[in-house]
C-alpha cells in the first residue's frame, strides 16, 4: 500500500527500485522509500505543531516553505506504489480495510476527542474529513481512478488541467473536501508515471549539491511571498471564490506550486538516506504517526500549551519543532503498530464475500 498508510512495497527486481548498485535489497525492500516516508511524516508533524504557534515572519516562512513539497512528496510516492493497481476484488477489498475503515474509525474518535476537550456540539459527519483525515478517502479516490491515468494519453497535463479548472469551482469546496482531492491530483498522476531510474538520478552526488542552493533560494522566495500572499493557497482546499481572490489567479498559482513542489520535493528526496538505517524501521509504521499525532497537537493546543509566551521566542519555535519530532517518532516505533494493528490495519475476513468459486464448492 503506498504511502504513509502501509509498510508494503512491491518487491523490486534488478532493474525496479534496486540501489544504484544494481543489486536488490537483501530483504527485498528499497529502504530509501521507507527513509522518505519516515522524513516525510516528520515534516507533516512540524507543520502541524507550527500551526498554533503566535504568527511570526521567520515561523511563517518555514510554515509556508514545507507546506509548498511535503504532501506533494507523499502523494507521488503513494503513486508511484501504485502502478500495478488493478480493480480486482481482492485489491479493492484491501483498499477498503486499509483506507475507508481506518478513515470512519478514526473520525469517530477525532469527533468524541472534539466533544471532550474543544466543541461539545461537535458534529460527526463522514462527508466532512476531520482536519487530517481528508488524506485517507483522497487516496481511496486516487487509487480507485489509477487505471484511467494508465490509460490516458498525456496524464499529467491532463490532471493538472483538472487541478487548474478545480480552483474555478466553489461546488468542489464541499463534500469529502473533493476540492484538495483534484488540486492534489497531478502529483499522484505524475508518481504513477515514474520509474526507478527517475529516483535513481535523484540520488546523484551532481543533485544533491545542486539542491543546496535551490533550497535556499525557495526559503527566501517564501520569506518575500508571506506578507504577500494567503496561506490558504498552500492547503490546496480552496477556491478561488473562497479565497476572495481573481478567478486567473487559480490556474496560475495551480501550476506554479506544482512546478515549485517538484523541484523543491526532489531536493528533499536527494538527500533522503538509500541504505538500511534506524528510520527505515519507522517508515514502516507511518499511518501510525499520521492518525494518532493530531491527538497530541490538538490537545496541547485545546489545554492552552502554546499559551505560554515562551512559544512566541524563536527558542520556543525550536522546542515544539524538537518534540514534534520526538512524538512522531515515537508513534512510528513497532511496538505503537503491533498495539494497534487490528485496528488500523484489520483484515476484517468476516465481513467478505467468498468468491464465487468458494461459494460453488
Amino acid at each position: 500500500m503506498p504511502l504513509p498508510l502501509t509498510s508494503e512495497q512491491p518487491r523490486p527486481t534488478a532493474a525496479a527500485g534496486a540501489p544504484e548498485t544494481g543489486k536488490p535489497p537483501s530483504d527485498g525492500r528499497d529502504h530509501f522509500f521507507d527513509n522518505a516516508k519516515y522524513l516525510a511524516i516528520v515534516l507533516v508533524a512540524i507543520g502541524h505543531a507550527w500551526e498554533p504557534l503566535p504568527s511570526g515572519r521567520l515561523v511563517e516562512t518555514a510554515y509556508t516553505f514545507v507546506y509548498t513539497f511535503h504532501m506533494p512528496v507523499f502523494i507521488l510516492i503513494a503513486g508511484y506504489f501504485s502502478r500495478n493497481f488493478e480493480l480486482r476484488p481482492d485489491r479493492v477489498w484491501k483498499l477498503v480495510t486499509s483506507l475507508l475503515v481506518p478513515y470512519v474509525l478514526f473520525e469517530v474518535l477525532y469527533t468524541l476527542f472534539e466533544r471532550a476537550a474543544n466543541r461539545p456540539d461537535y458534529a460527526l459527519s463522514l462527508l466532512s474529513p476531520y482536519w487530517l483525515l481528508w488524506f485517507l478517502p483522497a487516496l481511496f479516490l486516487w487509487r480507485l481512478s489509477t487505471p484511467l491515468w494508465q490509460s490516458v494519453r498525456f496524464p499529467v497535463l491532463v490532471s493538472l488541467a483538472i487541478a487548474a479548472l478545480a480552483t474555478l469551482s466553489p461546488a468542489a469546496d464541499g463534500s469529502l473536501q473533493i476540492q484538495r482531492v483534484l488540486q492534489f491530483l497531478p502529483f499522484y498522476v505524475l508518481g504513477l508515471r515514474l520509474r526507478p531510474e527517475h529516483f535513481r538520478l535523484l540520488r546523484s552526488t551532481w543533485v544533491r549539491i545542486a539542491s543546496v542552493p535551490v533550497f535556499a533560494v525557495g526559503l527566501l522566495v517564501a520569506y518575500w511571498l508571506v506578507p504577500r500572499t494567503s496561506t490558504g493557497w498552500f492547503y490546496r482546499k480552496s477556491s478561488t471564490d473562497r479565497l476572495d481572490m481573481a478567478d486567473w489567479t487559480g490556474p496560475t498559482v495551480t501550476v506554479l506550486l506544482f512546478a515549485a513542489a517538484i523541484v523543491l520535493g526532489a531536493c528533499f528526496l536527494a538527500w533522503v538516506p538509500q541504505g538500511k538505517s534506524w528510520m527505515t524501521a519507522l517508515g514502516t509504521c507511518t499511518l501510525y504517526g499520521y492518525l494518532l499525532h493530531g491527538f497530541v497537537v490538538r490537545g496541547l493546543k485545546y489545554g492552552g500549551f502554546y499559551d505560554d509566551p515562551f512559544f512566541g521566542t524563536t527558542l520556543g519555535t525550536v522546542t515544539v519543532t524538537l518534540g514534534a519530532i520526538a512524538v512522531i517518532t515515537l508513534l512510528c516505533t513497532p511496538p505503537v503498530r503491533r498495539l494497534l494493528r487490528p485496528l488500523l490495519e484489520p483484515r476484517m475476513a468476516w465481513a467478505r464475500q467468498k468468491p464465487p468459486a468458494a461459494r460453488a464448492s
